[in-house]
């Protein structure tokens, strides 16, 4: 734009009426530019202030996005006003005698300490106990197996008798061994070369690294009945959390959707976040229960069953409107919402409703507090008419617009005390697969991705309803995976 040359008293009486006239319009024109210009820059400026401002205690940004200027913690939790360590009535995790241990070593007393006297003859009137729990030096086993041939002297065909199932090649590794492979790569994150290695370490024997994917696979290929009935059984369910994570799956990003209860779990990797992923996985377009996410625009889509919000969520972005904007009604509101939860906490385990009166105080309180949030955020200036598109809106008025779109959603966890305050165990159930990806840095190929969401949902589950994980991963692979409960009064 071209910049306006000073122009002095003595010009200006100079000028004639309409070359006033004309000035006086291109200097209107100029300053409804530099007004737009700097409302622009305003918002710019705001918009970067508020991404400095945000960290894992007031957003979704995960801890590690903190770097070195990590925030101090706010926990939401009130102090309890106990001593730090176990409690009274904790029961706690001691090493405790057993009563049939496998070995007893005795150890006699020769001499009195005291007197030097021998003892040797003298018999003893009582042993004190002491236990060592150790474990057995292991060693990896090698069993050969030998099929009979002979030849039939009627036909005079020679034959040979079978060998055991899954005894297929001349030299392999046992189940036991492949389950433990696959234990420590997708259980612990352990990469193959450590795993082997720390076979070795064990067992006095290192598998080569392909042992490990090898294991994987087949692990993969055995629990497959385990995985649809998961598939099937989350359809039914009364409560179901969904959330999605970003993946690198061969150099490109993908998505990881995560639907659990407290006794199941599915792991899925595909290419999209939205609508069409959670098509493909079909467990939403069939689900008539309430599902619990983070209002990923996408879940509302499905519309034949109820919806919940994560007000974890909500906490943080409440937090972050204090932080930033210094509003009042974010704080109140946060405080609102963790009453809430505390009122149902008292009362849940006696009765399945709030008292009519409480939950009536707590809608109106709610509805104050957005009120008072409204004013404080009115909505922006209409655009000009030649200028299309909306108006951005600030962070405080988007989170008051969802508040109270999604009011019911927001509070369900009042209403109904089968629906979680928020959707931590969707997130829990999912930051496996990102601890996996900060250890491996990504997935090579998607047939890797895959295999690895198989086995953490098997995993996961198994863990869920108190199994062994290294048992069930050794049935699978015996095939005979663990099934687990599906009934939807488990949720």
């Amino acid at each position: 734009m071209n910049e306006f040359r000073p122009i002095d008293r003595q010009q200006l009486r100079k000028m004639d009426k309409e070359s006033l006239i004309d000035l006086i319009e291109a200097m209107f024109v100029r300053m409804e530019a530099l007004v737009a210009e700097v409302e622009h820059l305003k918002e710019r400026i705001q918009t970067l202030e508020d991404q400095l401002a945000k960290h894992s205690g007031n957003s979704g940004k995960p801890p590690s996005s903190d770097g070195l200027k990590k925030p101090r913690p706010q926990s939401l939790r009130k102090k309890s006003g106990r001593k730090p360590g176990g409690q009274k009535g904790h029961r706690g995790q001691t090493l405790k005698m057993v009563e049939t241990p496998d070995h007893i070593e005795y150890h006699s007393l020769a001499f009195c300490p005291h007197c030097e006297r021998d003892l040797s003859e003298e018999e003893g009137d009582a042993y004190i106990r002491r236990q060592v729990f150790d474990v057995p030096p292991v060693q990896v086993e090698v069993t050969e197996h030998r099929a009979e041939v002979k030849v039939c002297s009627h036909c005079e065909q020679r034959v040979q008798a079978d060998f055991p199932e899954g005894v297929s090649q001349p030299v392999q590794y046992g189940q036991r061994i492949r389950a433990q492979a696959s234990y420590l790569n997708s259980y612990h994150f352990i990469p193959m070369e450590r795993t082997v290695a720390l076979l070795g370490d064990l067992y006095g024997h290192a598998p080569s690294p392909a042992l490990v994917p090898a294991a994987n696979e087949a692990m993969h290929a055995g629990i497959e009945p385990a995985l649809t009935a998961i598939w099937s059984a989350l359809q039914k369910e009364d409560v179901v959390h969904f959330d999605e994570s970003g993946l690198r799956v061969a150099g490109a990003l993908q998505w990881v959707h995560v639907s659990s209860t407290p006794l199941l779990t599915y792991l899925v990797s595909h290419a999209k976040r939205g609508r069409e992923a959670l098509q493909a996985i079909d467990i939403l377009p069939q689900f008539r229960g309430r599902a619990i996410h983070d209002h990923w625009r996408s879940y509302f889509t499905f519309s034949a069953c109820e919806h919940g919000l994560c007000n974890a969520h909500h906490l943080r972005e409440l937090q972050f409107i204090v932080d930033q904007y210094q509003q009042s009604w974010a704080e109140d509101m946060k405080q609102l919402l963790l009453e809430i939860k505390e009122a149902v906490a008292e009362v849940a385990p006696d009765a399945d409703s709030l008292e009519p009166e409480q939950r009536q105080d707590f809608w109106q309180r709610y509805d104050d507090i957005l009120s008072e949030g409204f004013t404080a955020n009115p909505p922006p200036a209409k655009p000009p008419p030649n200028k299309r598109g909306r108006k951005k809106q600030s962070p405080p008025k988007n989170l008051l617009d969802r508040l109270q779109q999604h009011k019911s959603q927001v509070l369900a966890f009042m209403d109904d005390f089968n629906v979680p305050f928020d959707n931590n165990l969707a997130e829990r159930d999912i930051r496996m697969v990102k601890v996996k990806q900060k250890v491996s840095g990504s997935f090579r190929t998607q047939k890797g991705a895959d295999t690895f969401c198989a086995i953490r949902s098997y995993i996961s589950t198994v863990r869920k309803q108190g199994g062994s994980v290294i048992d069930a991963m050794q049935q699978a692979l015996d095939g005979q995976p663990f099934i687990p409960v599906c009934e939807p009064a488990l949720a």
